[in-house]
């Protein structure tokens, strides 16, 4: 079984960079990557990032691409997303969740099962 846990999140102005960290433990040597969602007020959750182990592959959604940036830190155990010039829109609960299927990159909610409690990240305008 893994468990996840995110920190990081905050209040922050439009314009500025914020850095979250997801930390997992239990049987991560049978994980294959993470990723981070964001879910918004009323919204729907949706991907943010996803980095495979296996290779280092990135992959972001079109609203982050260039502006964030996800990175294994600690071997199968950590990952930070730094998000940098943060947009107001883009205030939300930011979710980690652990890749144990394969390493084929996944860009929906029900490819994990493996998830935090979340951390909000609030950006005023």
């Amino acid at each position: 079984q893994v468990r996840v846990i995110e920190s990081g999140g905050g209040v922050v102005q439009a314009g500025d960079s914020l850095s979250l960290s997801c930390t997992a433990s239990g049987r991560t040597d049978s994980l294959y990557g993470m990723a981070w969602f964001r879910q918004a007020p009323g919204k729907e959750r949706e991907f943010v990032a996803w980095i495979g182990f296996m290779t280092g592959t990135t992959f972001y959604h079109d609203s982050v691409e260039g502006r964030f940036t996800i990175a294994e830190v600690n071997a199968k155990t950590t990952v930070h997303l730094l998000m940098e010039n943060l947009k107001p829109w883009e205030t939300a609960v930011y979710y980690c969740a652990a890749d144990e299927a394969n390493p084929n990159p996944k860009f929906y909610p029900e490819d994990f099962k493996a998830w935090g409690q979340g951390t909000r990240v609030t950006v005023s305008s």
